[in-house]
């Protein structure tokens, strides 16, 4: 429940009353209730200056995109786009990062998934903020790597 948690989405960053002043973020915040992944950033993880890697969070991305994809598209799916990701913050070791999947768009043979990125700061904060959102395109192949028609709905 987040009732008691303040969430950050980068239009509150650059807006001076802190409403959110960007459609995106506002669709953002009200999907938030189940992630697709949600992972425990390590020190492991860090680059040179001390933040998460973003290949990191990209990689965690397109699983998170993945799980929602196989929800309509049992078989096998590759990757095939990945649709513009700007950071807004970073995210920093011992952040609880969850990874929100919603379907946005389906074709005959790929399905499009948006992945919201939300980082919970470590320690006694209760801050959490929209770190990024990306599309992720997927298209279900057979055994040959051909695209094949997706499952009907």
């Amino acid at each position: 429940m987040m009732s008691n948690i303040e969430t950050k989405s980068p239009a509150d960053a650059a807006s001076s009353d802190g409403r959110a002043t960007d459609e995106g973020a506002e669709r953002a915040r009200r999907n938030l209730i189940n992630p697709a992944i949600r992972v425990l950033m390590m020190p492991k993880e860090t680059n040179a200056l001390g933040t998460i890697f973003g290949g990191i969070i990209l990689s965690y991305i397109d699983q998170a995109g993945a799980v929602e994809a196989h929800r309509i598209a049992p078989g096998r799916l590759v990757t095939v786009a990945m649709r513009e990701v700007e950071f807004h913050y970073p995210v920093f070791v011992g952040d609880l990062v969850s990874f929100y999947a919603e379907i946005v768009r389906r074709g005959r043979t790929s399905v499009t998934v948006r992945v919201t990125v939300e980082a919970a700061r470590a320690g006694t904060s209760k801050e959490k903020v929209i770190v990024t959102e990306a599309e992720v395109v997927y298209v279900q192949v057979d055994e040959k790597n051909r695209p094949i028609a997706l499952p009907d709905a």
